[in-house]
């Protein structure tokens, strides 16, 4: 239960912040104004906040883990937000990613 918990934690903090980027990179480079880019930096803060609610105390390890499912996340995004299709080594690279992630946040450490 707590590995189901976690990695919702992670994918909701991924929306957070990829969606935060994305809308300011809308408000900046492609010209869509300063309100795009406030909720952007908004978005951004909730990461921060969401990021909090793991249940691992150690703040590298978390952040660490979370890179696996924002590079995985940040391709999706892509995909679903800008049409980008990825192609064989952007999966391949998002997928040694996920797997470091998995070993960073949940290897058993026997303590």
């Amino acid at each position: 239960m707590l590995v189901a918990r976690s990695l919702a934690l992670f994918a909701v903090a991924a929306l957070f912040e990829i969606g935060g980027a994305w809308l300011v990179w809308q408000g900046l480079r492609e010209h869509k104004g300063w309100l795009w880019v406030g909720a952007g930096v908004i978005a951004l803060g909730l990461y921060g906040v969401v990021a909090t609610f793991q249940n691992d105390d150690n703040f590298g390890r978390v952040l660490a883990a979370y890179g696996g499912i924002f590079v995985a996340g940040s391709l999706a995004w892509g995909m679903t937000a800008d049409g980008y299709r990825p192609d064989r080594f952007d999966i391949i690279g998002a997928l040694i990613c996920l797997a470091g992630m998995a070993v960073i946040m949940y290897a058993p450490r026997g303590h």
